[in-house]
């Protein structure tokens, strides 16, 4: 079965991208363009990221997961330090990030190294979870084989029972990673397909260099 898909078209025509409007550090741009995603109105979900990791069978593997801060050192997501991508950050850090809102014609590019946060902030942003996701964390063996939907939700039922009425924990095995970039790359939609592709660079002296790469 075939699809042809080579006559779709879009013209990009929304924004622009010019290096004089371009801050110092790319945080401060990253920031710009987040708040303005999230308060357009036209962006579902703007801390919606992709996280792309290399995995131990040598292939690269993608996948979405929520963005739950970022500060001037980096990027801060949660997940299960057991699961498929929590084994491959901890085998190979190096980890890629992306941010794309169509609705903007706007696409972030973020490559850094991985390090699992102080347990204290894991535990700050478990404490602050809904029960549900709480239980969900000791529930779930993550990426594991299972039988069935009911194994999960027998799991799910156990734990319920174990923790009913206390205080829920958080799992060893559950925590937080930050990425910290060293090349941040923001990607503008143009007409033509000449879209603006501004690069941010971590210098030895941890200044930012900025170019302007060819769409």
């Amino acid at each position: 079965m075939a699809h042809d898909l080579s006559n779709y078209r879009k013209s990009y025509e929304k924004h622009e991208l010019l290096e004089e409007n371009c801050p110092e550090t790319p945080i401060e741009l990253f920031r710009n363009w987040f708040l303005n995603a999230d308060e357009s109105g036209m962006v579902e979900e703007a801390n919606a990221m992709n996280v792309s990791t290399l995995g131990f069978d040598g292939f690269p593997k993608n996948r979405i997961v929520l963005l739950k801060k970022y500060t001037w050192e980096g990027f801060i997501f949660y997940t299960n330090y057991e699961s498929e991508k929590g084994r491959a950050i901890i085998e190979n850090d190096k980890v890629c990030l992306s941010f794309f809102w169509p609705a903007l014609e706007q696409q972030i590019i973020i490559k850094g190294k991985a390090e699992k946060v102080p347990s204290n902030l894991s535990d700050g942003y478990f404490e602050s979870r809904p029960d549900g996701s709480k239980l969900g964390a000791w529930a779930s063996n993550q990426s594991q084989i299972i039988s069935s939907r009911e194994e999960i939700e027998g799991s799910l039922s156990s734990y319920e029972k174990k923790f009913k009425d206390i205080e829920i924990p958080r799992p060893e095995h559950w925590g937080g990673f930050i990425v910290k970039p060293v090349s941040i790359e923001f990607w503008q939609g143009r007409p033509n397909r000449l879209h603006d592709r501004i690069r941010y660079t971590l210098q030895k002296d941890f200044s930012w260099k900025l170019e302007r790469l060819a769409p």
